[in-house]
């Protein structure tokens, strides 16, 4: 769910020659306000906050998806605050990111600023104002950087896409489980402890 930032707020981040040209730096510096940015074709872009069940599924399959590539030794996960530098120089965030270790030999510590291309693992979830067009604009941006996988999550449907390019592979129902193939081997979760309905 985005929304065009008018160009008089960006006055409030830092007078700019050209207020849409920001700089990594400015990025980087932009106000802690309560909003989060994504910035598209010369565009800052604020991504609006999401429902509960959005942040619940996000957590929950990070949880899983953490607490497997940390015991593994696989890389490392990120959740939706992280901005991604693509080669145009948008800035992309997946509500979750898997970077394995490969693309991070010779780091001790994480960068502070943005990573370098898109992750190995991409995860959005979908939400009542998402568009097709913004989502499919954002797959063929992952899979220019480096992108291997791309799981979509529709809470309504119960039921997740995969893709290994910018057009489906597979629909997982809720009787599938989700695969990390060889992006993150040997990790399977059931659709259903996913979806699972609440019970205390």
């Amino acid at each position: 769910m985005t929304q065009a930032i008018a160009n008089n707020d960006l006055e409030l981040i830092q007078p700019l020659a050209n207020p849409r040209a920001l700089t990594d730096e400015q990025f980087m510096s932009l106000p802690e306000d309560g909003n989060r940015y994504e910035y598209v074709d010369g565009e800052l872009v604020i991504v609006a906050n999401s429902g509960v069940e959005h942040g619940y599924l996000a957590l929950t399959l990070g949880y899983f998806l953490t607490g497997f590539v940390r015991t593994h030794r696989l890389g490392v996960t990120c959740d939706s605050s992280t901005a991604f530098k693509m080669k145009t120089g948008n800035k992309r965030s997946p509500d979750l990111a898997f970077i394995a270790k490969e693309r991070l030999q010779g780091l001790k510590r994480l960068p502070k600023g943005f990573f370098d291309g898109a992750p190995d693992l991409a995860v959005e979830i979908i939400s009542p104002n998402n568009t097709f067009e913004e989502i499919h604009n954002k797959l063929v941006e992952y899979f220019e950087n480096r992108t291997r996988l791309v799981w979509v999550i529709l809470p309504d449907e119960e039921c997740v896409l995969v893709y290994h390019k910018p057009k489906p592979s597979k629909l997982l129902q809720l009787e599938d489980s989700l695969d990390g193939e060889d992006v993150i081997p040997n990790f399977n979760l059931p659709l259903a402890e996913l979806f699972q309905e609440l019970s205390f």
